[in-house]
């Protein structure tokens, strides 16, 4: 009774995880856990409820600290909307730069990130403490494990998976946690991307 508790209990979680990243289909399992680093090239991308500092030299008028709403767009005068999600600090300057350029002579805009807050990843089944987690730096599956304060005691250790939203569809990675702690296997521990899912069953 307990242990077909449990598997309803994990496929609820699922469920719930696969709702909130407004995902419902994943495709065939990855061939190997490779994986690209979370930005190329160290090359940070914005992401909604990041807080962005926005300056426009020799105009206070416009510069300012914004947030980057839920739906990925950010709001300045004279602009109204403009979308920032999935830009770079560099690309979002020069996509301001151009628009401010019809307002202003030769603008010269710069994009900090204050405050990174997109960066998120979810932990479900059997671990300590399942949930979302929001990171602040590069993190790796077993960092993603420690967070939830590690495997609960029935956990499958060699069917761990992580999902990975790619466009309208979820990536399927394994991941052998006994294989990682091995002495051999610190390679296959590899860095987790902006809402990956890691599911132990």
């Amino acid at each position: 009774m307990l242990r077909h508790f449990r598997r309803a209990l994990f496929a609820t979680l699922v469920m719930l995880a696969l709702t909130t990243t407004g995902l419902g289909s994943a495709s065939p399992p990855a061939s190997g856990p490779k994986s690209e680093p979370i930005h190329e090239q160290g090359e940070y991308r914005i992401g909604p409820e990041d807080v962005l500092d926005i300056s426009v030299w020799n105009n206070t008028a416009i510069s300012r600290t914004v947030p980057v709403r839920p739906d990925g767009k950010i709001s300045l005068p004279l602009l109204n909307d403009v979308q920032a999600a999935g830009l770079t600090p560099m690309q979002l300057r020069d996509v301001l730069n151009k628009k401010l350029a019809e307002y202003l002579p030769t603008p010269e805009v710069s994009v900090i990130v204050r405050e990174v807050h997109s960066f998120k990843v979810s932990v479900i089944g059997e671990v300590k403490r399942p949930g979302r987690h929001e990171l602040k730096s590069r993190a790796t599956v077993l960092d993603a494990l420690a967070m939830a304060e590690g495997l609960g005691e029935f956990a499958s250790r060699g069917r761990i998976v992580i999902l990975r939203p790619e466009g309208n569809t979820l990536k399927r990675i394994p991941f052998n946690y006994n294989k990682v702690v091995s002495a051999d296997g610190e390679l296959e521990n590899f860095m987790l991307q902006p809402g990956d899912i890691v599911v132990v069953p």
